[in-house]
């Protein structure tokens, strides 16, 4: 199964409940997170619910070294940028215009960051405003 055979509210609701099955919070269910939450919220609460929702889980998976906060913030911010540009209101064909999103993260935060934020302990443990270009 994949996240997108469940409803968003579905999809919300079990990660909230912590009963969402850890094999299906992929990448994309992550940037799914932020788009339902942009789109319900604006940008600023949704980068806090996203963080409160996701650390909630890895702690009850017991998984919290897999946390990152810079990550978390800049994926939030990343997806907002790119719904800006979007004509969709559907996540699938969303993630389908932005594919760089899905499939190159990595290679558009380091358009923003000297440091690598993945491997950062500190990225890790709070967010890191951008060193090269902020986020718009």
């Amino acid at each position: 199964m994949s996240h997108l055979g469940l409803t968003d509210f579905e999809f919300e609701k079990k990660l909230s409940d912590c009963t969402l099955d850890p094999s299906i919070f992929s990448h994309e269910a992550h940037l799914r997170l932020a788009w339902i939450h942009i789109e319900k919220y604006g940008v600023e609460k949704a980068v806090n619910n996203v963080k409160a929702l996701i650390r909630q889980y890895v702690k009850a998976l017991d998984a919290e070294d897999k946390y990152n906060e810079t990550v978390t913030v800049a994926s939030v911010r990343a997806v907002n940028h790119f719904i800006k540009k979007s004509k969709t209101r559907n996540f699938n064909q969303f993630i389908k215009e932005n594919k760089q999103l899905a499939h190159n993260l990595k290679g558009l935060l380091s358009s923003h960051y000297k440091t690598n934020i993945f491997e950062s302990v500190t990225a890790k443990k709070q967010f890191i405003a951008p060193d090269l270009e902020p986020f718009n």
